[in-house]
């Protein structure tokens, strides 16, 4: 089977990479995740916030920011 990846912004994909391991602040369109970034993957992101991993579906976010 040949499964392939859609980037649904490929440009926010490529910007969340260069913040992996740093601090970082998510706003969705259900609420915000402060944390560390821990993975970057082509349709989620992985937060760590207070020792837990939030995923946070990429389409679902609308600014990040470091810090």
């Amino acid at each position: 089977m040949n499964e392939e990846w859609n980037l649904s912004d490929p440009y926010v994909y490529q910007a969340l990479m260069g913040f992996e391991n740093k601090s970082l602040a998510v706003q969705t369109t259900r609420g915000s995740v402060r944390g560390v970034l821990r993975h970057v993957m082509p349709d989620h992101v992985v937060i760590e916030m207070g020792g837990s991993p939030f995923y946070v579906r990429t389409d679902q976010i609308i600014w990040f920011h470091q810090g």
